[in-house]
């Protein structure tokens, strides 16, 4: 799993002109699914995105979770960031699930995220063409591969 992680001010999904979800202050999370990631995957990058301390204490240095701030969470499934770039101009994305790998994967990483925020988390709709909206906070921008961990 490959996820870029924007604190935000605020971000929304409008999805056919309709806004389909909107968080205040938390955290905007892209997610790309590939055939490769697992359940371990699913709960590394949740505990590792509700853990980020990349929110300000009261001195102004970053030492908060999205989750001691009470802040939310938009997630957002992008295919995309598994785009192979090396050859030619026209991205591959051979390495993205397709959506019957991807959905089931997709659902189980926003009930994982819900578990560890202890809140419900906000979402766009898999596979639609969404519209997103933010502003980043910062700018803080992260990004994270679950075949990365060490």
């Amino acid at each position: 799993m490959r996820a870029v992680i924007q604190r935000v001010t605020n971000a929304a999904v409008t999805i056919s002109g309709n806004v389909k979800s909107s968080i205040q202050k938390g955290l905007l999370v892209f997610v790309g699914i590939e055939d490769l990631d697992s359940a371990e995957d699913i709960i590394w990058l949740s505990n590792k995105i509700v853990n980020l301390r990349i929110f300000d204490d009261a001195n102004q240095v970053p030492n908060l979770s999205v989750k001691e701030i009470d802040g939310d969470v938009l997630l957002v499934s992008q295919f995309t960031l598994h785009a192979l770039t090396k050859k030619g101009n026209r991205p591959s994305y051979i390495h993205a699930s397709k959506p019957d790998f991807a959905i089931p994967v997709y659902e189980s990483f926003i009930q994982q995220l819900e578990a560890d925020m202890e809140k419900q988390i906000f979402t766009g709709t898999f596979g639609a063409d969404m519209k997103v909206s933010l502003l980043n906070d910062g700018p803080i921008t992260i990004w994270i591969d679950t075949k990365n961990k060490t």
